[in-house]
């Protein structure tokens, strides 16, 4: 946490920062465009965000490309807002944002995270149903994770699995996993206080895709990558998975449950 902090401190890399929440995955090329900084300049305020978390990076042929990394910042929130005063503080941005935001154009989500476990165990906690059900919110992911296989939401444990559509794109058991995303469901309009309208201009976005990259980090751990991208722009999706909507968590919520239950065997309890 000393590390996000002295990170932080600098307006040169919290502009960096800046740009890349407005639009997360940029080449260095890219970041140092129309900024006053040198090429290494710029090069060296990143390296001191990648060893604070705050930038994960990701190689696309020859160019390494930078992301925004939310979970160091979502630690320190969970460290000293509680429940009820982070929802407060959760509805105050949401309504700067709506005041202040411009379109995005197909966003993208990115989200790393250390767990101490093992790969094996983690790739369970990603598709084993008695795992997935524990931090889903009672969700049930049923698959037999080959590719092109359907990924199914069971919402109880007596209940039929749904087809929402998702299919698996990638498995490589403990190294990579891949599937496309639901789109918007009846019962989503019911928990955010969508009108009919409403709901049917969400359910014209188009399918996104969530990639989990499973890594080994020393002895004891396992660097958790997950990106979530190819949303249609200003995507509604893409706020409820960052956890951007009220009432909705998003993946920085979800995945803090995962980590809480494979080192401790317990999610973190519901709100």
């Amino acid at each position: 946490m000393d590390d996000v902090f002295r990170a932080l401190a600098d307006p040169s890399r919290r502009r960096l920062l800046d740009r890349l929440n407005d639009r997360n995955g940029q080449t260095l090329r890219e970041l140092c465009d129309g900024l006053a900084m040198t090429r290494q300049a710029v090069s060296k305020h990143l390296s001191v965000l990648e060893a604070a978390d705050l930038v994960t990076t990701e190689r696309r042929g020859r160019e390494k490309v930078h992301h925004l990394n939310a979970a160091p910042v979502n630690a320190i929130a969970d460290r000293w807002l509680s429940r009820y005063d982070r929802e407060r503080a959760a509805a105050l941005a949401d309504l700067t944002n709506a005041l202040e935001r411009q379109p995005m154009e197909s966003p993208t989500f990115v989200y790393t995270t250390y767990v101490a476990t093992t790969p094996q165990r983690l790739w369970a906690a990603l598709t084993e149903p008695a795992f997935t059900r524990r931090y889903w919110g009672g969700v049930a992911l049923v698959s037999d994770w080959t590719v092109g296989a359907p990924v199914l939401w069971q919402d109880a444990p007596d209940a039929e699995p749904r087809d929402l559509g998702q299919r698996v794109l990638v498995a490589e058991p403990y190294r990579r996993l891949s599937y496309s995303w639901h789109g918007f469901q009846p019962e989503h309009a019911e928990h955010f206080g969508w009108s009919p309208e409403e709901l049917a201009a969400r359910l014209g976005e188009r399918r996104s895709t969530v990639t989990f990259e499973i890594e080994p980090h020393g002895e004891s751990a396992v660097r958790l990558t997950v990106r979530h991208d190819d949303f249609s722009p200003d995507s509604e999706m893409y706020r409820a998975i960052s956890g951007q909507l009220d009432g909705s968590g998003g993946w920085p919520e979800l995945l803090a449950s995962l980590k809480t239950l494979v080192e401790t065997g317990e999610p973190i309890p519901a709100g």
